[in-house]
């Protein structure tokens, strides 16, 4: 089982800490031992410019005097002891009488090669520099053990390390807590996301101050679940919707043939019933490919591919086709502006989805006009192709108006005209699939004018 969110949280933020601290600790540490040891060897070359200063050149202190002034000097290193060898390396002073230095006739060399030489034999710190007065050069080597700096260095070692855990145990406890609070948020969408089912997609998470990105969350949570909701109330319309529609065809169809069946009937009534039949089994053809043609205009956009191809061909295309199945169809094309600019024309679209998008409105304004009779007007609006279709037909109430785009939905005064209702909606989902956008303006018994307009290739 992975560890939660909070857990993962407080892992990290206490993984930094730690770096942090090592790194801190590590650095105090690793300044203060190195102070210390420049701080002693410093006070160590003093000492042997002192001690060498005063045997050399003060006439008045000799060997034994000076032993004395070392033994009682207030200021004296744990261990001190000072060595002084003249140019033929023989000793001339020894502060202590014994041999805890061990001095080798090339490690004067050196000194008197480098003139300033620091080094550690066992846990002493040792100096060695050349002193120089007017007439001759000595060697003065000085030795100490800082006991008490570093009894200092190990009591700010074991500060350090107590701090460092103290310090982590503090970083784990806050560190929950922070990341409880943190994540409350998140956790009370969680919560209130869990709440909320198929039948209650109206309720909305809280979102919080509306700024930060807890709330930012909850915002593109609540904009999803209005497309839901949207797409599932669509779902339940069009399913009623289309099981109505259907039902009504089918049970017309059953309803003429038991009739049909209760007795012997003559040739011309069997012809009757069979011309009957034959229109509901086409308005229910009719139906059915609407309903197809919907779900494919509603498909993911991924799937439905899409070309170059110019307008006002596609008009043309769908104007022979409609006029070769109804003949009392007329359907005039025309520019309003002359586009001598062929790009201006040129669109990417799907060609059997805009096809249907067109025909659907041409067969519209002609079924509901007495003359059968539309016209498309082409025209150029900055970045869009523009095409109107206008007809003289009944016109539209405008309570209507406003709902015409509805799956299934009929205006009061066509519904005496066959049709399935279905033909703007899908319409506008196809123009919508384009990029594009659709618009009605209408007045009942003087006609409709339907507006398309879809973004041209620039």
């Amino acid at each position: 089982m992975k560890p939660s969110i909070r857990t993962r949280l407080t892992f990290q933020f206490t993984y930094i800490v730690v770096i942090i601290l090592v790194l801190f600790s590590s650095s105090i540490y690793y300044f203060s031992a190195s102070y210390r040891e420049s701080e002693f060897f410093s006070r160590l070359e003093d000492k042997a410019s002192n001690t060498a200063g005063l045997l050399i050149e003060v006439k008045e202190v000799d060997h034994d005097l000076l032993k004395i002034i070392d033994r009682n000097t207030i200021n004296a290193m744990f261990n001190e002891k000072v060595i002084i060898y003249d140019y033929q390396d023989k000793e001339i002073y020894n502060s202590l009488d014994d041999d805890s230095i061990q001095v080798s006739k090339k490690l004067l060399d050196k000194i008197r090669l480098e003139k300033n030489i620091r080094y550690h034999e066992g846990e002493h710190e040792v100096v060695g520099l050349l002193y120089t007065d007017k007439y001759d050069r000595f060697v003065v080597i000085a030795s100490a053990l800082d006991k008490y700096g570093k009894s200092k260095l190990i009591n700010l070692k074991w500060i350090l390390i107590i701090g460092f855990f103290i310090s982590i145990a503090l970083t784990v406890y806050f560190g929950r807590i922070y990341a409880y609070r943190a994540l409350k948020p998140m956790s009370d969408v969680v919560k209130e996301v869990d709440k909320i089912t198929i039948s209650s997609l109206d309720m909305r998470v809280n979102e919080g101050n509306g700024t930060d990105e807890i709330a930012q969350l909850a915002i593109t949570f609540n904009k999803m679940l209005e497309r839901l909701e949207s797409a599932f109330e669509m779902q339940r319309s069009f399913v009623s919707n289309a099981s109505h529609e259907l039902r009504t065809p089918l049970t017309s169809i059953t309803g003429q043939i038991e009739v049909s069946l209760m007795k012997q009937r003559s040739l011309f009534e069997y012809e009757s019933l069979l011309n009957s039949l034959l229109e509901d089994v086409k308005n229910l053809n009719d139906l059915s490919n609407g309903l197809l043609d919907m779900a494919k205009a509603s498909s993911d956009i991924s799937e439905i591919s899409f070309q170059k191809m110019r307008v006002d061909e596609l008009l043309w295309e769908t104007r022979e086709e409609l006029i070769g199945q109804k003949k009392d169809y007329n359907v005039i094309i025309q520019f309003i502006v002359p586009i001598d600019d062929e790009n201006k024309l040129a669109i990417v679209a799907n060609k059997r989805l805009l096809k249907i998008a067109f025909a659907n409105l041409m067969d519209n304004a002609c079924k509901y006009s007495e003359n059968k009779k539309v016209e498309v007007l082409l025209m150029n609006n900055e970045n869009f192709i523009v095409a109107e279709f206008i007809d003289n037909g009944i016109g539209i109430d405008k309570e209507d108006l406003d709902k015409i785009f509805q799956p299934f939905f009929r205006a009061k005064n066509v519904r005496n005209i066959s049709g399935n209702g279905l033909g703007l909606s899908l319409t506008e989902k196809i123009i919508g699939l384009h990029q594009g956008k659709i618009s009605a303006k209408s007045e009942l018994n003087i006609g409709t004018s339907i507006s398309i307009s879809i973004p041209f290739i620039s």
